[in-house]
């Protein structure tokens, strides 16, 4: 059996290395998926965790997070598209400029 610490050592790297994309990128679509990433490692601690504790609490969890960022992917891909077809770019430092 692999130890919870192993989980929870690369779910802090997932979510590092997400964080490190939404402030270093200027490109909306990867901040998205940086962002997406950063759910994802939330979800593996949630997962290792109620193994971890064996109970269904964080499996539960993890399910109603995954329904809402499928929700928020939808969502978010149609402002990418509204977006592109204003500015003809996604470029997030253009995205502040939309008063025009």
């Amino acid at each position: 059996m692999v130890p919870v610490s192993y989980y929870l050592t690369l779910s802090a790297i997932m979510f590092a290395v997400g964080c490190i994309g939404v402030m270093v990128r200027r490109n909306s679509i990867v901040v998205f998926m940086c962002l997406e990433l950063m759910l994802n490692a939330v979800n593996l601690s949630f997962v290792a965790f109620s193994r971890a504790l064996g109970n269904l609490d964080g499996q539960i969890a993890v399910f109603f997070v995954m329904v809402v960022a499928a929700a928020e992917a939808a969502v978010g891909l149609a402002i990418f598209i509204a977006l592109f077809r204003v500015r003809k770019s996604v470029e997030t430092n253009e995205a502040g400029e939309l008063k025009n």
